[in-house]
C-alpha cells in the first residue's frame, strides 16, 4: 500500500500537527504533548508522508513552516479545539446560548409554586429556555425513560431502579380556611376540625387520607363535601366558602415555602392541625441519561433554588 493511501482520520495526528505548527520545534512540541522528542520526530515524519510536504524545514538553529504548513496552522488549531469540545465531559453549558424546552410533570400546586421562580432564573441565566408543565397524567417512570418528560417534581411514589430521585424539601400539612371562618376563633381541636366541612384533593377521586386515619384513632370522622383533582380549585373553593382545604406548608421555624404562595394570594388563613400527620416530602426524579447534560443540570439546580433547598448536592 502506498503512503498516499495511509489513513489520516487520527485525532492524535491532528493534535501533533497543531503542536508542531504552533511551536515550530520538535522539542517544544514534544514537551507540550508530554512525549519524547524522538517520538515527536517520528510523528513529524509520518505527517510529512501523509501530507506530502516537509511542513517544517531547518533554517539555521530553528525551523520554519512551509507555505503549506502556514495555510494549515489555523485549521489545525480549530480542529483540535473542536475535538476538545467533542470529547470533554458534558458538565458545562453556555447558558446564554442554550435553546431548549424542558417538560416537567407536577401537580398543579407544585407547578404554580415552581413557575415564577423558574421563569425568573431562566430570564437571568438561560433566556433561551422554555418550560412546559404537564399534569400528573403520565406514569412517570416510562415517561422519563422515553423522554416524554424531562423532570418529575412532587411526591415521588414510584420505585424504578434506573430513575434518579432526589429529595428536596419536607413539609407539613396545614388547614387552609377563609378569613372569618369559624375555625379561626378559639382553639382548634380535633373534634372541631372533624365537624367542619372539608374539600379533599385527590386526582384518583379518593375521599379519605392520612387526616381520616388520625381522626379515626380518636373515634372522629370528618365530613367531606367534595373531592377535587387539584389544589388550585380546592383553595379557590375554600376562599369562597366554609370548606377546609389541607395544603402543604413549611415546618414550624423554617423559611416560608413557595407552595403556600397561592394560598397567601387568595387570603387564606393557615391553621396548625392538632393531630400527628405524616410529613410530605417533595422531590424530583429524572432519567440517568440526563445526569451529565449541562442544560438538565441547570434545570435541576434551578428547581432546588426555587424550592429553597440549601445544601442539596449539585447532582
Amino acid at each position: 500500500m502506498s503512503s498516499s493511501s495511509e489513513p489520516v482520520i487520527d485525532a492524535n495526528l491532528a493534535v501533533a500537527l497543531d503542536a508542531l505548527l504552533a511551536e515550530q520545534s520538535v522539542t517544544r512540541a514534544a514537551a507540550r504533548l508530554h512525549t519524547s522528542p524522538a517520538a515527536m520526530s517520528r510523528t513529524l515524519a509520518r505527517l510529512r508522508r501523509i501530507l506530502q510536504d516537509p511542513l517544517l524545514v531547518r533554517a539555521g538553529q530553528s525551523m520554519v513552516p512551509t507555505p503549506r504548513a502556514q495555510a494549515l496552522r489555523d485549521e489545525a488549531a480549530a480542529v483540535v479545539h473542536r475535538l476538545g469540545a467533542l470529547l470533554a465531559p458534558g458538565t458545562g453549558v453556555d447558558l446564554a446560548a442554550l435553546r431548549s424546552t424542558f417538560t416537567l410533570q407536577a401537580a398543579d400546586l407544585v407547578g404554580a409554586a415552581l413557575t415564577p421562580g423558574l421563569l425568573r432564573l431562566a430570564r437571568q441565566e438561560a433566556p433561551g429556555v422554555s418550560l412546559r408543565f404537564r399534569a400528573e397524567d403520565l406514569e412517570a417512570g416510562p415517561a422519563l425513560r422515553d423522554g416524554r418528560i424531562d423532570l418529575e417534581v412532587g411526591s415521588i411514589d414510584h420505585v424504578d431502579p434506573e430513575t434518579r430521585v432526589e429529595e428536596l424539601v419536607t413539609l407539613r400539612m396545614a388547614a387552609a380556611v377563609r378569613p372569618g371562618h369559624p375555625l379561626t376563633e378559639g382553639a382548634l381541636t380535633p373534634a372541631r376540625l372533624a365537624d367542619a366541612e372539608h374539600v379533599v384533593v385527590s386526582r384518583r377521586g379518593r375521599f379519605t387520607g392520612p387526616l381520616d386515619t388520625a381522626l379515626a384513632e380518636r373515634n372522629l370522622h370528618r365530613r367531606v363535601a367534595v373531592v377535587l383533582p387539584g389544589h388550585m380549585a380546592a383553595m379557590a373553593l375554600a376562599a369562597r366558602s366554609d370548606t377546609v382545604c389541607l395544603i402543604p406548608t413549611a415546618p414550624a421555624g423554617a423559611a416560608p415555602s413557595p407552595l403556600t404562595d397561592v394560598a397567601t394570594t387568595l387570603g387564606l388563613r393557615l391553621l396548625d392541625i392538632p393531630l400527628p400527620l405524616p410529613p410530605l416530602t417533595i422531590g424530583m426524579a429524572w432519567h440517568p441519561r440526563h445526569a451529565a447534560d449541562g442544560g438538565h443540570r441547570w434545570l435541576r439546580d434551578a428547581v432546588r433554588r426555587t424550592l429553597h433547598a440549601p445544601g442539596s448536592p449539585a447532582v
